[in-house]
């Protein structure tokens, strides 16, 4: 399996990326927040998501080692397909995609291109105990603020060293998010 690729991005279209690695050309379907941030002939790192099946191969890319959890928690729930957890990630960041459902807020999960109302439900019920605690209350915002929401480095360190993503989140919830980032797993781990 294709765990992650580094490489310049020269080709952009729809919610995919051509990215050259080493003169190999691969095609990535990525969610909005990250089409978005990456520009033209930049170099870039994605977690991928490699499908095989009978008639195709297909590779989904992420910014961040969580929102690739987060990708994979969705498509384990029943009627959750690679396209529609990439339209879910492609409501918010990942972040607010995880706190959505940690909420509950299968409104916001419906709002996905091809989710309707009873797969959101589906959703919730099925992962609202995986993804770990809330990082905020109430109603999750429909559009994302890429200046606002960046993705968490130490949540992608704690997944990367092993941790499950509920509990990861879980232990980083009890660390103050102004404090540097090594110093947030630190502490994160003593918890």
């Amino acid at each position: 399996m294709i765990a992650h690729l580094v490489g310049k991005i020269e080709e952009k279209f729809g919610n995919s990326l051509i990215l050259d690695v080493n003169g190999v050309g691969y095609e990535i379907t990525v969610p909005t927040p990250d089409y978005e941030r990456v520009n033209l002939g930049e170099t870039q790192k994605f977690f991928t998501y490699h499908q095989v099946r009978e008639n195709a191969e297909e590779l989904y890319g992420f910014s961040s080692l969580a929102a690739k959890k987060i990708f994979e928690l969705l498509i384990s729930v029943q009627g959750i397909g690679p396209k529609a957890a990439i339209a879910i990630l492609s409501l918010a960041e990942a972040e607010e995609v995880r706190n959505a459902i940690a909420n509950a807020d299968a409104g916001f999960i419906s709002k996905a291109s091809g989710v309707g109302k009873k797969s959101a439900e589906r959703v919730i019920v099925d992962l609202r105990d995986k993804v770990g605690i809330p990082s905020r209350y109430g109603a999750t915002e429909t559009k994302y603020n890429k200046a606002e929401e960046e993705h968490d480095e130490a949540l992608d360190a704690l997944i990367a060293l092993g941790f499950p993503l509920k509990e990861a989140s879980e232990a980083l919830s009890k660390v103050d998010v102004k404090l540097p980032v090594e110093e947030r797993v630190r502490l994160a781990l003593k918890n």
